[in-house]
């Protein structure tokens, strides 16, 4: 995987959860429909996630994935899509499939960086890096229960097992330099600017810089010797070592940022959509708005919400048939059985909420759930608070959670997915960052999709990337 993903959301998300109703199948708050005529494989698809359809513009990536195939001198078949994702990524599979998600798109400035790109990946491939890893891990599996049956300690074998796990995740960190190393080489074979991947690594590290600020996070350092990828200073590091790195090539700007123009930078009508502390999902007609501190992050399982104090909350709805009272629900399927349960109605609909019994977990503060029932399941807050003020805190959570409600036909027909706009340069960045439909770090956000460091170096460009509602 060429772009790290948000672990810390991942890890909050994690805390986050308490009460998952369990007598239904998951389903997502956002579910992910099948493009229309999709070109992959079902089981890719249900691995990957559906493709992002845009004829011309999976045109370009995929006429710039062959010519590094067929100019680079690599032998096989590939095939190249674009994930309907906001997040910035690309990854591949060992069978050949290579994807970028519209999020890295969006980021990218030209042709030879969406190579570089998609170079990186395919050195992951043609270096069986995938099978490389799959054979340690085995071996290191072989190597601890091999030292436990010798020694006849369970805690030998635990200690050989997570030493050779800490070991492999520096094998990984070695392939990813390695996969950098590959992927330059091929795209410079190809005829595109050897530089290309030194400008991408840039651009991804302003981008984390930027969701580290939105998270109210201070600024990360390189990531240490546990870590599963080598940090963005010294992938760089290692790049300007590498003399094919400078060498000249193609870019062709002006084409890419052509076929970019419209690309929708917001999760799909089906994920639904956050818009500041509100969250709003115009298939499922629903919506709710957390305290207005709060900051929502959309995933595909749900919705995680982080308070300036770091109060959570995570949402999340379930299909199927629940029978019987929601309140006795809680009373009898939840573990450990909260306390403080009572039924009540949130939307007009039939809804319960309980606490977390004090004692239960002593890493918690205040926890409450929220059940609401719907026509085709149940959808929950799960809401912690353990800040000075939590008791207050958790009071107003459960306020917010108490205001979900159905959209009206009118309200979910006028929601719209913001797009990327290509506008001449010659603008003021000011003026261009009031344009932008977020409620903050607009000039931080402008600034960190046009891959620039400041207003003075965005005035240089002849074109600009900028965000209409």
């Amino acid at each position: 995987m060429f772009f790290r993903s948000l672990a810390v959301l991942l890890a909050l998300l994690a805390l986050a959860g308490g009460c998952t109703p369990s007598n239904a199948p998951q389903t997502t708050v956002a579910a992910a429909g099948a493009p229309a005529g999709g070109a992959l494989p079902s089981d890719v698809q249900r691995l990957v996630g559906p493709v992002y359809r845009a004829p011309e513009l999976e045109a370009l990536v995929d006429r710039v994935g062959q010519r590094l195939v067929t100019r680079g001198g690599l032998n096989g078949s590939y095939r190249f899509f674009i994930l309907d994702q906001p997040v910035a990524n690309a990854h591949a599979l060992p069978s050949g499939y290579v994807f970028v998600t519209r999020g890295l798109l969006a980021l990218l400035d030209d042709e030879a960086e969406l190579a570089a790109a998609m170079g990186h990946e395919l050195g992951h491939i043609t270096e069986r890096h995938a099978a490389q890893r799959e054979q340690q891990r085995r071996h290191i599996m072989d190597q601890a229960i091999d030292a436990a049956m010798k020694s006849g300690s369970v805690s030998v074998g635990r200690s050989v097992a997570r030493d050779g796990l800490v070991k492999l995740r520096s094998y990984s960190r070695d392939q990813e330099l390695e996969a950098d190393r590959v992927g330059v080489t091929t795209l410079t074979r190809a005829g595109f600017r050897g530089d290309a991947m030194i400008t991408l690594i840039e651009k991804l590290q302003r981008q984390t810089r930027l969701e580290e600020q939105l998270m109210g996070l201070p600024e990360s350092r390189d990531p240490s010797a546990l870590s599963t990828h080598p940090g963005a200073a010294d992938r760089l590091v290692a790049l300007n070592t590498l003399p094919v790195a400078r060498k000249t090539g193609e870019s062709d700007r002006r084409a890419y940022l052509a076929a970019i123009d419209g690309l929708s930078v917001d999760d799909s009508p089906e994920e639904g959509f956050v818009r500041g502390p509100a969250f709003l999902h115009p298939i499922m007609r629903i919506a709710f708005a957390m305290p207005r501190d709060f900051r929502l992050y959309n995933d595909h399982d749900g919705v995680l919400g982080i308070g300036s104090d770091r109060s959570l909350m995570y949402f999340s709805c379930k299909a199927g048939t629940f029978e019987g009272r929601l309140d006795d629900w809680m009373r009898n399927r939840m573990q450990p059985t909260p306390t403080d349960i009572h039924s009540t109605e949130i939307g007009g609909a039939e809804a319960a909420i309980g606490a977390r019994p004090r004692g239960s977990d002593t890493g918690l503060g205040q926890v409450r759930y929220v059940l609401i029932r719907r026509p085709d399941g149940v959808c929950y807050f799960n809401l912690l608070s353990d800040g000075p003020d939590r008791d207050r805190r958790i009071e107003a959570m459960v306020q917010a959670a108490s205001g979900f409600r159905d959209l009206t036909v009118a309200e979910a027909g006028a929601l719209r997915s913001y797009r990327l706009k290509i506008l001449p340069g010659g603008t003021p960045a000011a003026t261009l960052a009031a344009r932008m439909p977020y409620p903050d770090f607009r000039l931080e956000r402008l600034l960190a999709l046009n891959g620039v460091d400041s207003a003075a170096e965005l005035a240089q460009r002849d074109q600009v990337k900028t965000v209409d509602p």
